[in-house]
């Protein structure tokens, strides 16, 4: 490619990043919602970049990630580069969606170069980016950071055809070629849509580049095998990711003819959102339709579009084109093979939105052949300022559910997700409400009585929240963070030994689940088996290593069974973790005080004290061990303070006398004596500490 048209690219593209920047900075802080809590806060595989097998194997529990590694390998670098802060995910999704953009709009100027529009081929296609980059209906797919999977197939979705059509006109087509097969290869690691692009290319060469069926034989049979050939890897990634967690797929509860039923309405309410992105919803439900009877006007629409097509393909090709590709786009989503969790989703609609605008910008231009510059930067202006508004919705969790309650009060859902909200604040009562609505409206909806259950738990109402608990877990039995919240609720009802079987079962099932690992260890301490509770504890704390707490559980436990080093090791690095702790550093020097180590021990003491100025027994022990190190002037302040602290305990007295004496400060260490037998006249010590001093 000519170095200058490469520099136009690259220009257009900052342009189009500076316009998408516009659109969604005010997004940048808020924070991550729906989707992206599995597949991001509490996807493990996202912590460390090495080896690749990490993120390049996302957990069935990781939502829009899991089945797309390279999905899930962009999140890890997120991670790597700025943890859990959502504003880096979230401008690394503007910027690729600028990028997408930029090759909407090289594919469209390398198509019309190929029709009657050729003249114009660079401002239609900068007039359909813009407009894309811009459209209401792209929000969800920017704003929502697990939704980066529609950004990133749509980008190698463009860049398979962009090099299709290259490969045609170039001298030497062979990098073209190459250039396909890797993209859709890519792609295919990025969502399941993937699988369309050997069909939507095949027609796109037949459409715009070859004569005939059979100069595509002659000249191109090999690359489009290729690109065909890309099933096979999307089949493993398939199969291997057992139904993308039963979610997807024949036998999972939904039926196929209802689902189709509904996907008319899906369809129709993706082409209205097109031309009147209002009213936008993250999540739309998951109801289905019961009979042809509820969407029979939306059925006869979509089967009218069809038909159309259909028409325009045998008689207007070119025009035909963009109708197919839209719905061969949306052909897995929306055909007969069930997504139970959401029939209707905005975010789908990313990809199969560039056709529908590309048909709406060339007809307007011929409507508006003078004035459509202006008419153009005016849509897009409209678009981006509602774009940006829309985008105000997601600043908080509870604005956005809200929202979505106000036009689908009925959806169980939305209430589970408004409950999140509220108890990710601390407002346990309101969660419990959200979520007592959801079992209300859906009394199968596990998940929501999973939530309850730990929301009534928080509230103390034990009884009430283990019934939920056990309710979830009849709806779903297999689910591990269910089964591990079903133990939490009976060991706090007082019920551990109950819990135990279930912990078991979950590691079990996930043996990465570092809570549940944690919690099945101390359970095992407390019940007797220190032994199997620190194989448990050991565990968790290789996969959670800066948890201190966990590491003072694993301590305990070691301490348990005499391993005193091992478990001062667990004490210091818990100390290094939290340094603001001064129990730890107590407990760590008290340790070290058994182990014989006196002089670490002081330090330990010291800095406990540091913390939390006046603590007696920090006093004590520091006291101890200075007298064991040979330092009885040192020790004495600390007894001093301990007997000013409590002047009515004659071991107080006593201790302070005998440290007086050993520094041989023996009027004081006789007065302080005599305070202790006067407040004890038995204690026997205190007598013989004076007998010793009489002659001295």
């Amino acid at each position: 490619m000519p170095a200058s048209r490469i520099l136009n690219a690259l220009l257009g593209t900052a342009a189009l990043a500076l316009a998408a920047l516009a659109a969604y900075h005010t997004s940048l802080p808020a924070p991550f919602t729906f989707d992206d809590r599995p597949a991001i806060e509490r996807n493990e595989s996202l912590r460390r970049l090495w080896p690749l097998s990490g993120p390049l194997s996302p957990p069935v529990t990781a939502a829009g990630a899991a089945g797309r590694p390279l999905v899930n390998l962009s999140l890890a670098l997120n991670h790597a580069a700025a943890g859990l802060d959502p504003a880096g995910y979230r401008l690394t999704n503007i910027l690729l969606h600028a990028v997408a953009a930029s090759l909407l709009l090289l594919l469209m100027r390398e198509t019309l170069r190929h029709t009657l529009l050729r003249s114009s081929a660079a401002p239609l296609a900068a007039a359909t980016a813009l407009l894309w980059l811009l459209h209401p209906l792209q929000t969800e797919s920017v704003v929502c950071v697990v939704q980066r999977n529609e950004i990133l197939v749509a980008i190698f979705y463009l860049l398979t055809l962009l090099a299709v059509a290259r490969a045609a006109v170039a001298p030497r087509p062979l990098g073209w070629q190459l250039t396909a097969i890797g993209a859709a290869l890519l792609g295919v690691f990025s969502k399941e849509v993937m699988a369309t692009a050997p069909i939507v290319a095949l027609l796109y060469d037949r459409t715009f580049l070859a004569a005939s069926w059979r100069e595509i034989m002659e000249k191109r049979r090999w690359l489009h095998a290729a690109l065909l050939a890309t099933w096979l890897p999307l089949a493993w990634l398939i199969l291997g990711h057992d139904q993308r967690a039963g979610t997807v797929g024949f036998g999972l509860g939904v039926d196929v003819w209802s689902y189709l039923l509904t996907q008319c309405d899906a369809l129709t309410t993706y082409v209205r959102l097109t031309l009147w992105p209002h009213p936008l919803l993250v999540d739309r439900g998951v109801g289905l339709a019961g009979s042809i009877r509820e969407v029979w006007l939306q059925g006869v629409l979509v089967l009218t579009l069809l038909a159309a097509t259909a028409f325009a393909l045998a008689r207007a090709p070119r025009t035909g084109f963009a109708a197919a590709a839209f719905f061969i786009i949306l052909a897995p989503s929306s055909s007969f093979v069930p997504l139970t969790t959401q029939p209707v989703a905005e975010h789908r609609m990313y990809l199969p939105l560039a056709p529908l605008l590309a048909l709406g910008v060339i007809g307007a231009s011929r409507i508006l052949p003078r004035g459509r510059v202006v008419a153009v930067f005016l849509l897009a202006l409209a678009a981006g300022i509602v774009t940006h508004r829309r985008t105000l919705d997601y600043l908080t969790e509870e604005k956005l559910w809200t929202q979505t309650l106000r036009h689908l009060p009925e959806n169980p859902r939305a209430h589970a997700s408004l409950g999140h909200a509220h108890a990710r604040a601390g407002r346990w009562e309101e969660a419990a409400a959200s979520y007592r609505e959801a079992v209300r409206l859906r009394p199968d909806y596990a998940d929501a009585h999973n939530d309850l259950g730990a929301a009534l738990g928080r509230l103390g109402r034990n009884a009430e929240s283990l019934g939920h608990h056990l309710r979830a877990t009849e709806l779903k039995p297999d689910d591990p963070e269910v089964r591990y919240n079903l133990a939490v609720a009976l060991e706090a009802s007082g019920r551990p030994a109950e819990a135990i079987p279930h912990l078991r079962a979950v590691v079990a099932a996930r043996t990465g689940f570092a809570r549940a690992r944690a919690l099945l260890g101390a359970l095992l301490l407390r019940s007797g088996d220190p032994g199997s509770a620190i194989a448990e504890l050991e565990a968790a704390v290789t996969l959670q290593a800066d948890d201190a707490e966990l590491r003072v559980t694993l301590a305990d436990a070691l301490q348990s069974v005499g391993r005193l080093c091992d478990a001062m090791v667990q004490y210091s690095r818990a100390t290094e973790l939290r340094p603001d702790v001064p129990a730890l550093r107590y407990n760590l020097g008290h340790l070290q005080l058994e182990t014989g180590d006196n002089s670490s021990a002081a330090e330990a003491f010291r800095e406990a004290l540091r913390l939390k100025p006046g603590w007696i027994p920090a006093h004590h022990n520091l006291a101890l061990a200075l007298t064991r190190l040979g330092r009885p002037e040192e020790a004495i302040p600390h007894h001093e303070a301990i007997a000013r602290a409590e002047p009515l305990s004659p071991q107080a007295h006593l201790n302070l006398a005998l440290t007086l004496a050993a520094a041989g400060r023996v009027s004081e260490a006789r007065a302080s004596a005599t305070t202790a037998l006067r407040l004890q006249p038995r204690l026997e010590a205190a007598r013989q500490l004076l007998g010793r001093l009489e002659g001295r």
